[in-house]
C-alpha cells in the first residue's frame, strides 16, 4: 500500500517538472522582453518627442497649432509630423511601459502580491485612458475629410467636430486635458509602487529602486498639482522642472 502511494507520488512529481520548466521559460522570456521595452521606452519612444523635435532640432511648426483648422492644416501638410505633435509616440511609450509593468509583476508579485496587483491595475487603467483620450488618428481622419470636401457647410461641421475632440486633449495648449493628466498620474503611480517593492527584492539593486522612487516622485510633483490646479501648467518652471529633475533617474 505504501509502495503504491510512493509510486503515484513519484510519477505525479516527475510529470509536473516539465510544466514547471515550461512556465519558468515563459516567465524568463517575458523578463527579457520587459528589459528590452524599458530601454526602447527611454531611448527611442519617449514621451513628448514633438517638443524635442521642435525645441532642439527646430522641426515642425514655429507655433504649435491650437485650433482645429490649424491642426487640420498641419496634418494635411505633413501627416507624420502632425501625428508626432499630437503625441502618437506617447501611446507607443505607454504600451511599452505596460509590458514593463507586466514583467515587473512577474518578478515582484512574490515580494508583495497585493501591492503589485494594485500597481498593475493602476498602470492598465492609465494606459487605457491614454489611448481613449488621444485624438491623433481621429483628427487625421477629420483633416482628410475637411480638405476632400467642397461643401462649406460640411467643412463647418468637421471643424466643430475637431474642436470637440481638442476639448478632450489638445497638445497645443498648456493644459492638454484632464484625461491625459490622469492617465499619466496612474501610470507614474504604478511605477512608483513597483519601485518601492523593488527595495525589498534582492534581484534589483538599491540604486535602481531608489532611482525609480525619486524619478516617479518628481513626475508626481507635476501631475498632482496640474490635475487640481490646471492654471499651474502654464508656468514654465513648473512645467519643465519635474521632468528635468526626473530625467537622469529615469535613465538609471
Amino acid at each position: 500500500m505504501n509502495l503504491r502511494n510512493a509510486t503515484k507520488t513519484t510519477v505525479s512529481t516527475s510529470g509536473g517538472l516539465p510544466k514547471m520548466e515550461e512556465n519558468r521559460t515563459q516567465w524568463n522570456l517575458l523578463f527579457k522582453i520587459g528589459g528590452i521595452v524599458a530601454l526602447l521606452a527611454v531611448f527611442i519612444f519617449r514621451k513628448n518627442i514633438g517638443s524635442e523635435l521642435n525645441g532642439i532640432f527646430h522641426i515642425g511648426p514655429e507655433v504649435m497649432p491650437t485650433t482645429a483648422i490649424e491642426w487640420f492644416t498641419l496634418l494635411d501638410d505633413s501627416p507624420f509630423l502632425g501625428l508626432v505633435f499630437l503625441d502618437i509616440f506617447d501611446l507607443v511609450n505607454n504600451f511599452l511601459v505596460g509590458v514593463m509593468l507586466l514583467a515587473l509583476f512577474g518578478v515582484l508579485h512574490k515580494t508583495n502580491y497585493g501591492a503589485m496587483v494594485y500597481a498593475s491595475v493602476l498602470g492598465l487603467v492609465g494606459i487605457i485612458l491614454s489611448f481613449a483620450s488621444n485624438q491623433a488618428f481621429a483628427l487625421l481622419n477629420l483633416s482628410k475629410l475637411y480638405f476632400n470636401t467642397t461643401s462649406e457647410e460640411q467643412r463647418l461641421i468637421l471643424l466643430a467636430a475637431g474642436e470637440a475632440l481638442l476639448a478632450i486633449n489638445n497638445p497645443g495648449i498648456a493644459f492638454q486635458g484632464t484625461a491625459m493628466y490622469l492617465s499619466h498620474f496612474f501610470i507614474v503611480s504604478a511605477c512608483l509602487i513597483s519601485s518601492i517593492i523593488m527595495l525589498r527584492n534582492p534581484i534589483f539593486s538599491k540604486l535602481n529602486a531608489r532611482s525609480g522612487i525619486i524619478a516617479n516622485l518628481c513626475l508626481l510633483s507635476y501631475f498632482i498639482p496640474t490635475i487640481f490646479f490646471p492654471s499651474l501648467s502654464a508656468i514654465p518652471i513648473i512645467l519643465a522642472a519635474p521632468f528635468i529633475l526626473a530625467a537622469p533617474f529615469i535613465l538609471v
